[in-house]
């Protein structure tokens, strides 16, 4: 079994299409996508388009839980600019996911953790805003019960892989459009990938195990920049063209 594990799009079509392009290239045309498909200030309904063409096993993400739930009127800007680019049946699409999926009885996906879609797993925010890996210990917490050799999970938008002390493998693919942002939850802090890249991961099974490969995809960042800055992101158009949130 090989396929392609996506996630974190963000409206992103150019660098969808970047990817899904890599994709073809490598003979590869199975993949699961991890969600926050649309969110951001770029073409939501173009990336909607795209995926609900190819269908890929995907779950929602805080973002896309966001578009079905919150009022429009309450949103903060990236969601609410995909929420005006998308029709219904998109949301319609997004409401019919679940927020986790097992493939086979061996593979679980999930956004955040498995009991959270806005949580990060891999890393922590401390009280300072700094940002720093998990413990193994913390890591290991939050997989307590869930017996899945295989583990994806997305949302900080770092690309890692790690293996628990049984062997188990908890792999995140990165962001494919989205490299740097910063949030405020628990506290306010930067999220910085440090490449415009898009970033998607490959996973293949094999006597061995899991193998994992990422790959890390130029594509027209510049366009996307320009687009994010004519639409009033200048947070966005310097993420998207460097990598870094606070360059």
């Amino acid at each position: 079994m090989k396929f392609a594990v996506l996630a974190d799009i963000h409206g992103n079509a150019l660098a969808l299409r970047a990817v899904l392009a890599d994709m073809d290239t490598l003979g590869l045309r199975e993949a699961v996508n991890l969600g926050d498909f649309f969110s951001g200030p770029l073409a939501a309904g173009e990336t909607a388009d795209l995926l609900m063409a190819r269908d890929f096993p995907s779950i929602r993400g805080n973002h896309d839980r966001y578009l079905i739930e919150q009022d429009p009127a309450e949103m903060g800007p990236s969601d609410r600019e995909a929420f005006d680019q998308l029709g219904p049946g998109p949301r319609d699409w997004i409401a019919g996911l679940p927020p986790t999926l097992w493939l086979r009885e061996d593979i679980f996906l999930c956004h955040g953790t498995p009991s959270s879609d806005c949580t990060y797993w891999l890393e922590r925010v401390d009280p300072d805003g700094s940002v720093r890996s998990a413990t193994l210990d913390e890591i290991e917490a939050e997989a307590a019960g869930l017996d899945a050799p295989l583990i994806l999970c997305a949302h900080t938008h770092i690309p890692r892989v790690l293996r628990l002390r049984d062997g188990r493998l908890v792999v995140n693919p990165g962001s494919v459009g989205c490299p740097a942002y910063d949030d405020t939850h628990p506290v306010s802090h930067q999220m910085q990938t440090g490449t415009p890249n898009a970033s998607y991961a490959i996973v293949e099974e094999s006597t061995a195990g899991w193998v994992v490969t990422f790959r890390s995809v130029p594509y027209e960042a510049e366009a996307a920049s320009r687009l994010a800055a004519s639409r009033g992101r200048p947070d966005w158009a310097r993420a998207l063209a460097t990598g870094w949130f606070s360059a």
